[in-house]
């Protein structure tokens, strides 16, 4: 059992939790999932507490592959205004800032953020650790290989599992030095990784407890499922809550989703099945 301070909010985790995801971007890989004004954004965070969200995950910025890097400046006049509009409308909401950039999260944080979730895990700049540190909140840490711009360019592993757990290992390590004392880790699921890539490291996420760290796995409505499939994004919540399901059963904590009610069914069942 795991207690994350969140500036002060505490999260229990007894029970898997629930990410909602909020992206406040024209561009997101789920245009369902793109809330670029004031009173979308709203509906859309009523709507996801309503449903139970533990979590709320505030972007704006598009990761999907093939996607430039957009400037940290204009990244900021999308997400500091929608995190300040949702922390004032539901103040005990834990809301999450989704950058890789530390300029990103420590203007999120006190905007109103108390949760940082990097895709980059530090790499993409050089001071967000020390920066997350500072600021005393958890930490999603994400693997990733390359870049969103490259990263799905043929990604070769030798042995996918061992590397994310290689890297767990270290970033663990990174973040206690830097002073962050509770760090999630999220293996990437189609962050420069093939298909086949994603469905072994979820046949393996249990071995990722070695590294002590609470799993965030994010595979909803992604590429391996409605390819698998030979669907669309939009047609892909099944597939989603089958793999969401799969994750639970092997040890996830945090659950990232566009579709909170389905995600808390999953684990209302899924709590149910292993009492």
């Amino acid at each position: 059992m795991f207690t994350l301070n969140c500036k002060g909010k505490l999260l229990l985790v007894d029970r898997p939790l629930v990410m909602g995801i909020i992206n406040v971007t024209p561009d997101s890989f789920y245009e369902f999932s793109r809330f670029m004004t004031e009173e979308a954004i709203l509906k859309q965070a009523e709507k996801m507490i309503r449903e139970g969200a533990d979590i709320l995950d505030i972007g704006g910025q598009s990761t999907r592959p093939g996607t430039g890097q957009l400037g940290e400046d204009e990244e900021l006049s999308r997400v500091i205004a929608a995190v300040k509009l949702v922390q004032h409308n539901f103040p005990e909401t834990v809301i999450s800032i989704d950058t890789y950039y530390s300029k990103v999260a420590k203007e999120g944080i006190e905007a109103g953020a108390s949760l940082v979730n990097d895709i980059s895990a530090g790499n993409l700049d050089k001071a967000m650790l020390s920066v997350v540190g500072e600021l005393d909140v958890p930490y999603v840490c994400m693997h990733m290989k390359g870049e969103p711009k490259t990263m799905q360019q043929d990604p070769v592993y030798e042995n996918v599992t061992r590397e994310v757990l290689d890297f767990f290992i270290q970033k663990k390590e990174e973040c206690r030095m830097a002073g962050i004392k509770d760090t999630i880790m999220d293996p990437g699921f189609g962050f420069g990784k093939k298909t086949i890539h994603n469905f072994e490291l979820l046949r393996n996420l249990a071995l990722f407890k070695m590294a002590g760290c609470l799993l965030l796995v994010g595979v909803s409505r992604k590429a391996t499922i409605y390819k698998t499939l030979g669907i669309s994004a939009k047609e892909s919540l099944n597939g989603t809550t089958v793999l969401n399901t799969i994750a639970l059963m092997n040890g996830a904590d945090i659950l990232r989703v566009h579709d909170v009610k389905e995600a808390k069914e999953a684990i209302s069942l899924f709590t149910n099945y292993i009492k």
